[in-house]
């Protein structure tokens, strides 16, 4: 079924906020000191450019090549869920290591790898299938692996890579590049949330406009994880029939199966502009369904879809104002009338707009109201014409090592909601621990009420270097 552009990740039929484009996490509104890792070490001076370097073209003959030292952090997590059957649902080491450097001319690479190993999976083998339990157990990626080449006022970027076009708090909209590792639902922070794709991408710079090219030729899609994970994206129940998930179907590695999109932004009087096209393979899922007697198939297919859209900001002084919207043609969403695979094609809007305020003693209070609207809804489909909701986040520093924050979401059409408080300690420039909670209520077939058996708490602690 399809989602919100809410995690690239698609929720529920009747999942109100499920046919909302937004994913849920406060890291993109809270400064981290990871923020600055992997940042390439300052160059000496680069010897005086020849002909071809003038022209914008590099002159590797004479490049020096430097290298930063090996950055990264090691971190524990552990997740006890209360709610239900209790029991362990995250004990993970995860370990993240990487270096960056030029060749010269100022050409740059970066390399970056992630490992995961989960202790919980082996803890509670008596409680998740198997299936599941070998997804989670452990697990390599490359977080980003790329070149940076500049030709004159562009740049080009080749490799794996993280690509944001997305300015709103804690939400996914125009964020339609990015794919999400929804195997936790929106818990985990963006850095750790989003999925970096293989693309080529061409950045244009003149003055204050910006526009950008990108060419995914091997395409990434949201990680929905297998059936039986505590976050798995199961289907309403229909009566009388017993549901079966088949393995998630991901775009064949082909050149024809290519997505690429233009974005331009530019800066207007105090107007932070952007407006884009995106043509792709949705990283969302959506969910077909097949009747065989008494037994309904469910698949996790990817479509082919067109998207429009564009963001703004302003700063006011007192607030910062944000807003973004997307058009989405030809996504599939589900209908309970009795077609061959339980979809029809929908065109639709989603939209946000938001507003952070800055408060005395490093406080902020952020409100955002966001909507996802059914252009040409057809009767029968599970979701109403309007999908709309609230966030509310509150972040405190209580002094300067310890910090408070709370993440409300709201939906505005049912009883559906999640909650995240959590408690941020700086030990050290170099050590940070974590306590929160990640709580769900409302309806059962709600994006978040669905959840009411994954309530869960947690602990983190991580060293960076």
């Amino acid at each position: 079924m399809t989602g919100p552009s809410l995690m690239a990740f698609r929720p529920t039929a009747l999942a109100a906020l499920a046919a909302l484009a937004f994913g849920v996490s406060t890291a993109a509104g809270a400064a981290d000191p990871l923020d600055d890792l992997f940042i390439d070490t300052p160059a000496a001076d680069a010897p005086a450019a020849k002909e071809g370097a003038a022209a914008g073209l590099p002159d590797l003959g004479e490049a020096k090549s430097t290298v930063s030292g090996w950055k990264g952090y090691s971190q524990f997590e552990l997740a006890r869920t209360v709610a239900g059957d209790s029991h362990w649902s995250k004990a993970r080491w995860r370990n993240e290591l990487g270096r960056s450097g030029r060749f010269g001319q100022g050409i740059k690479w970066k390399a970056v790898g992630r490992v995961d190993y989960d202790f919980a999976y082996g803890w509670e083998d008596d409680f998740y299938p198997a299936n599941v339990r070998d997804d989670k157990r452990s697990e390599f990626a490359w977080r980003e692996v790329y070149v940076d080449v500049p030709l004159g006022n562009m740049e080009l970027r080749l490799g794996r890579q993280h690509i944001v076009w997305g300015e709103m708090v804690g939400l996914f909209f125009a964020d339609v590049v990015s794919a999400k590792d929804a195997r936790e639902f929106f818990n985990p922070e963006f850095e750790q949330l989003r999925i970096p794709q293989w693309a080529a991408r061409a950045e244009y710079f003149m003055g204050d406009v910006h526009a950008e090219f990108v060419w995914v030729p091997y395409v990434s899609v949201d990680n929905i994880g297998r059936f039986g994970g505590d976050y798995y994206p199961v289907q309403p129940e229909i009566p009388g029939l017993a549901p079966v998930y088949n393995a998630q179907v991901r775009p064949d590695r082909k050149l024809s199966n290519s997505n690429y999109g233009l974005r331009v932004s530019t800066l207007l009087k105090g107007w932070d502009l952007s407006a884009f096209y995106y043509r792709s393979i949705d990283v969302n899922p959506t969910f077909s369904r097949q009747i065989a007697g008494p037994t309904v198939f469910y698949t996790p297919e990817h479509d082919w879809i067109h998207q429009y859209g564009g963001t703004l900001s302003k700063d006011f002084g007192k607030f910062l104002l944000r807003a973004e919207s997307v058009l989405t043609l030809d996504r599939r969403v589900p209908v309970t009338s009795n077609v061959a695979d339980g979809l029809v094609k929908q065109n639709m809007v989603d939209y946000a707009i938001g507003l952070d305020f800055p408060l005395e003693n490093e406080a902020r209070f952020n409100v955002q109201y966001f909507e996802r609207y059914h252009m040409d809804r057809p009767r029968d489909l599970l979701l109403s014409r309007r999908e709309n909701g609230f966030t509310m986040l509150y972040h405190h520093k209580f002094a300067d090592r310890l910090e408070g924050e709370m993440l409300w979401v709201q939906s505005l059409v049912r009883n559906d909601y999640m909650v995240r408080p959590k408690l941020i300690w700086k030990m050290q420039p170099n050590w940070r621990a974590l306590l929160g909670a990640d709580l769900f209520g409302g309806t059962n077939n709600g994006l978040f009420g669905r959840f009411g058996d994954s309530d869960r708490y947690y602990g983190e602690l991580r060293y960076s270097f």
